[in-house]
């Protein structure tokens, strides 16, 4: 039992309408496609969609309660859900921020805020996986970050929780403040200032700033005034630092490359599909293998047991757990796609759920690493970086040389901007251009052989999704290059022990 009706209506600040004896609430949600039984439904009304009218579906799909709004209630009518629970507000989103401001304050967790231009999902993953073998470990759903997300997070932090590790975003001025009261971190963390959203702020310095709001509301669980987690290597470090310090952190650790870093990289040898990592944090030497490839993976770690040290965790626990990690969806997962009869996989680099300028470069490069099969060859396909402003098509242009330089023996692109990067490639290089992610799926998937290693990236609102499907809709089911003798069908026991099988 997460919450009570009784104590969700009175945390909402909401008047509660109760019809049977459902009372205990197990989850709070906003999805209408996934109801748990007993769960609390928030009817959310944005510019283009209002929840309310999944109200009724939802409850008969075994939700406990639905939170809805006043106006809603009173032109609906009680007597269209006679058996139904609800908890009525003025309005929805306020009253979930108010169920988790309430969650939060109940909570025994040691709290750490994530932020930052790019990497925070995986971080936020990987660390939260870590956690959970030290403790309870509660964080967000896949990417639950905004003005909704985290609140929602928040509403389903059990009581007895040890850990809660809270991604936040934002792509505008001013939101990081709200965002950081609802979590009100113990540590809280900054990986890094990119010019990612850079068309929704003045500048990248104003980007730092506003990420800088995540250490205005931190908590003294761990440490008085809370402890701020800062990326030394970035250029705007400084800015990070001084904002800390003027919020009133009562203390600052950092992470990088640079000699006076806390958690510092010592070495790492790069690999196709891992890199050997030594790192010195607080004083103490570690050494372990990260089985995800890229550099940018392994900067990440840093700060993750940096983080981990603070909170007192077993470092030889916790490192064996880092061990273990694999790619969050979309973020860098290596997805083997086997074609016909063929032995020899093609390789498809999932990066296709965001991307900046440094996200692209740093996937580029792994590129660069992955090794094609027999005749295969290294092929990019890049969707549109959105929400770049005005230096929009300048910073595609200069994907160029990282495009070079990653051996790319191919490259399609879809959209406006990435058309700027795809007329200067050698023509000989140019695999195809489309307008659009499915029509470039389309050209993509008619040349494609057994071998090739294949990236895919581009903005979420790019749909580059929708490419990498098509790609494991060729799959052939049941294969999966399994061991067995040069004689031997190379199948998978059954269908069900082939996770690629579609």
């Amino acid at each position: 039992m997460l919450w009570t009706l009784d104590e969700a209506a009175a945390a909402a600040k909401g008047e509660k309408r109760q019809s049977n004896d459902r009372t205990e609430i197990s989850a709070v949600i906003h999805d209408s496609r996934d109801v748990p039984a007993g769960s609390l439904f928030i009817a959310l009304k944005g510019p283009n969609h209002d929840a309310h009218k999944f109200v009724g579906e939802v409850l008969d799909k075994g939700a406990g309660a639905a939170m809805v709004s006043r106006v809603w209630w009173q032109e609906t009518g009680a007597e269209n859900f006679p058996d139904g629970n609800f908890i009525i507000v003025d309005d929805t989103l306020e009253g979930l921020v108010n169920l988790a401001a309430s969650a939060r304050g109940r909570s025994i967790a040691r709290v750490i805020g994530i932020t930052g231009s790019v990497g925070k999902t995986s971080t936020k993953e990987f660390l939260s996986t870590i956690l959970s073998d030290q403790g309870k470990c509660h964080a967000n759903k896949k990417s639950f970050n905004n003005h909704w997300g985290v609140p929602l997070t928040l509403a389903n932090l059990p009581k007895d929780a040890d850990f809660a590790v809270i991604e936040m975003g934002i792509n505008h001025v001013g939101e990081m403040g709200a965002l950081a009261r609802m979590v009100a971190p113990d540590i809280a963390l900054i990986t890094n200032i990119e010019p990612a959203h850079i068309g929704n702020f003045k500048s990248i310095e104003e980007i730092a700033h506003a990420k800088s709001e995540i250490f205005s509301a931190m908590e003294d669980g761990i440490e008085k005034g809370g402890i701020a987690v800062v990326n030394a290597d970035n250029p705007y470090a400084a800015i990070m630092e001084k904002a800390a310090e003027d919020y009133g952190a009562g203390r600052i650790v950092t992470f990088g490359e640079s000699s006076g870093a806390d958690s510092r990289l010592r070495d790492c040898t790069l690999l196709s599909d891992g890199s050997r990592v030594s790192v010195k944090i607080l004083g103490e030497k570690y050494k372990y293998h990260l089985p995800v490839p890229g550099k940018h993976f392994v900067l990440n770690s840093l700060p993750i047991l940096l983080i981990v040290k603070l909170l007192g965790c077993d470092m030889e626990k916790a490192i064996q757990s880092l061990e273990q990690i694999t790619p969050v969806e979309g973020r860098g997962n290596h997805i083997p796609v086997f074609l016909g009869d063929s032995d020899i996989p093609v390789t498809v680099i999932d990066e296709s759920y965001n991307a900046s300028p440094i996200s692209m470069q740093a996937a580029l490069r792994v590129l660069e690493m992955s090794a094609p099969a027999a005749e295969g060859r290294r092929i990019a396909v890049l969707g549109d970086m959105l929400e770049l402003g005005a230096e929009g098509a300048r910073l595609h242009i200069e994907l160029v040389n990282p495009v070079l330089k990653a051996k790319t023996d191919l490259v399609f692109a879809c959209g406006p901007l990435m058309e700027a990067l795809y007329n200067i490639v050698p023509p000989a290089w140019q695999g195809g251009y489309a307008e659009d992610s499915k029509t470039l799926a389309q050209l993509l998937t008619a040349v494609i052989r057994p071998g090739d290693v294949i990236l895919v990236k581009g903005s979420l609102g790019s749909r580059m999704a929708y490419v990498v499907q098509a790609l494991q809709d060729m799959h052939v089911p049941g294969r999966c290059g399994g061991s067995g003798n040069d004689d031997s069908e190379k199948t998978c026991e059954t269908e069900k022990a082939c996770e690629h099988a579609v």
